[in-house]
């Protein structure tokens, strides 16, 4: 990863966030609403705990045959997504609860999903919200050698055959947060000073991480096998688990930003971005299935990602309500407002866009 510090225009005529943010800003006022989580997110927090939770009681009480089981973990996959879309990712950006031990409380989910919160905080809320598609500094389109998710990054003959295993290796996601991404990351992070908020402790931090790994292989690996299951059991629903999230999770974010109408921009030879941090956000990233209730509801309005990474303070339930003034302002000032009608149109796009990343730079 490039130190390179980069900077994004101060120049902006059309003075297009000062508009909007005052526009969504009176949208609250008016409406006398908070930006934070209402009953709506209270009640989602329960289904998705639920969904996540309530079949590893099943499995640990109940004998069930082998399809049962096998549906079974596949639910908890699908829970642990849907708790990481709407409970742990509104709850790290501070917009859970209007009460940060709420959002403390809720944001610590992410140890029993298999992950870390500095490290979520400082990968997404620091480098992704930041520097959101610019190769070097948002680690969310860096897939390693294996995918190639930028046209800035090196291109290998493999690639021209991530179009056929691309979306297989998205289901190993949560699995290397599992087992060696959080280790690595708060080795880099460390070294590089970067935190979200106040800079941790470092043997603060190591100690936090352990014991959020003892406490997630307690609950997903050695309390199955302490009650009867065989290891073998165990390790093909765990991965049965982790998969179903993974593929969830790696397909709604590389909607968001790996996609035809969306740009990867970089900086000048001095740092420096062509446009406003703001207007950054509108070319870069896009939305999928604006109607579809369940779509939204699932996602944690993910699918809305460019009210999201416009106004990461607000929690995912108010996005649909913002959406127009967002879209309206967008259209206002000559700016792009990139968006799919349904998520299967979107995902057929992210597959075209893997085959043009995928053919040699050379021969384009």
């Amino acid at each position: 990863m490039t130190k390179q510090a980069l900077s994004f225009s101060r120049i902006d005529s059309a003075k297009f966030f000062k508009t909007l943010n005052k526009r969504v800003n009176n949208y609250f006022k008016e409406n006398d609403i908070k930006k934070t989580g209402n009953w709506k997110l209270y009640i989602k927090a329960i289904i998705m705990f639920t969904l996540l939770l309530g079949p590893l009681v099943l499995l640990l009480t109940v004998d069930l045959p082998t399809w049962l089981l096998i549906v079974s973990v596949m639910v908890i996959g699908i829970g642990m997504a849907g708790v990481g879309m709407n409970v742990m990712h509104d709850a790290n950006h501070g917009s859970f609860s209007s009460k940060k031990w709420v959002n403390k409380l809720m944001g610590s989910s992410i140890h029993i999903l298999a992950g870390n919160d500095y490290n979520w905080k400082v990968q997404h809320n620091v480098l992704h919200h930041t520097y959101t598609n610019i190769q070097g500094h948002d680690e969310d389109i860096d897939a390693g050698r294996i995918i190639r998710f930028s046209k800035h990054s090196k291109w290998l003959k493999i690639h021209q055959y991530q179009k056929y295993y691309a979306f297989l290796l998205y289901g190993l996601l949560t699995v290397n947060w599992a087992i060696t991404t959080d280790f690595k990351q708060t080795y880099i992070y460390l070294k590089r000073k970067l935190s979200y908020g106040d800079f941790p402790n470092p043997a603060t931090q190591w100690t936090k991480l352990i014991i959020g790994k003892i406490l997630y292989y307690s609950i997903w690996v050695v309390l199955p096998l302490v009650l009867g299951y065989a290891w073998w059991q165990v390790l093909i629903g765990f991965l049965i688990m982790h998969y179903t999230a993974g593929i969830i999770l790696s397909v709604v974010f590389q909607l968001a930003h790996v996609m035809p109408n969306t740009d990867m921009p970089m900086p000048d030879e001095n740092g420096n971005m062509k446009n406003t941090w703001a207007i950054h956000q509108l070319f870069t990233t896009s939305n999928f299935s604006p109607k579809s209730w369940m779509v939204e509801f699932y996602t944690g309005g993910l699918n809305r990602q460019v009210e999201h990474h416009l106004f990461a303070n607000i929690s995912h339930v108010h996005y649909k309500d913002i959406a127009k003034i967002v879209k309206d302002t967008a259209h206002e000032f000559s700016l792009p407002y990139n968006e799919y009608n349904s998520i299967w149109t979107a995902i057929g796009e992210h597959y075209n866009q893997l085959k043009v990343l995928g053919k040699n730079p050379s021969l384009a």
